[in-house]
C-alpha cells in the first residue's frame, strides 16, 4: 500500500450528548456541524467517508460530497443505547468499562467486534489522502488496529465533539500519528 494521510473526524456535538448513543440516530447540533466544517478547513483529501448515523453524515456533507459506510457507526451500546450513564446500573457499566469485550452491554457490540468492523473499513480504503466522520468509539478502535494501542492507550486520549485524529498510514501501519484539534470550536 502506498503511504497516504487518513484523517479521523469526530462528528459534532448531537442532541443529547451525555447519553450512550451507538446506534441511537440523535442528529447533530447546528453548533456541532459548524465545528467540524471548521475543522476540516485546510485538509487537503481527495475521499470522503461517513458513518450512516446522521450525527456523523451531516457534519461529513456539510464539508462536502461524501460515501457513506455504516462500519464507521459507534458501538452498539444494546439496552444502554440512548441511556445516561446515571441510568444503568453502575456495577456493569463498570465492568464494561473496565473489559468490554468480556462484559458488553447487554444485546451490544464487544469490543472486539468494533475493532474487526473498523479495521475491515480501513483495509478496503485505498491509498489516497481520506476525511472519515466518525465516532469516539471508532476512532479508538482504529488507533488499536492501526497503531497497536491497548484499550487503556485508546480510551486514554480524550476525543471530544469535532477532534481531529491524523494518521500517515503505509503498509497497514502508521508511520506517525498526530492528534490535532482536541477541543471544540
Amino acid at each position: 500500500m502506498s503511504p497516504f494521510r487518513l484523517h479521523l473526524l469526530r462528528h459534532g456535538e448531537p442532541e443529547g450528548a451525555g447519553r450512550m448513543l451507538g446506534r441511537t440516530d440523535s442528529p447533530a447540533t447546528a453548533q456541532g456541524i459548524a465545528a467540524c466544517t471548521a475543522r476540516a478547513v485546510g485538509l487537503s483529501v481527495t475521499r470522503r467517508i461517513s458513518s450512516d448515523l446522521s450525527r456523523a453524515r451531516a457534519c461529513a456533507e456539510a464539508i462536502g460530497p461524501t460515501y457513506i459506510d455504516p462500519r464507521w457507526r459507534e458501538m452498539d451500546f444494546g439496552e444502554w443505547d440512548g441511556l445516561a450513564p446515571e441510568a444503568i446500573d453502575g456495577q456493569a457499566l463498570g465492568r464494561f468499562r473496565t473489559d468490554p469485550d468480556a462484559a458488553p452491554p447487554p444485546g451490544g457490540e464487544r469490543w472486539s467486534d468494533l475493532v474487526a468492523r473498523v479495521g475491515a473499513a480501513i483495509a478496503d480504503l485505498s491509498p489516497e489522502p481520506t476525511l472519515i466522520v466518525t465516532h469516539g468509539g471508532a476512532m479508538r478502535a482504529a488507533l488499536h488496529g492501526l497503531c497497536g494501542f491497548d484499550l487503556h492507550a485508546v480510551f486514554a486520549i480524550a476525543l471530544p465533539y469535532a477532534s481531529l485524529l491524523t494518521l500517515e498510514v503505509w503498509d497497514d501501519t502508521p508511520r506517525w500519528a498526530r492528534i490535532t484539534g482536541l477541543a471544540t470550536l
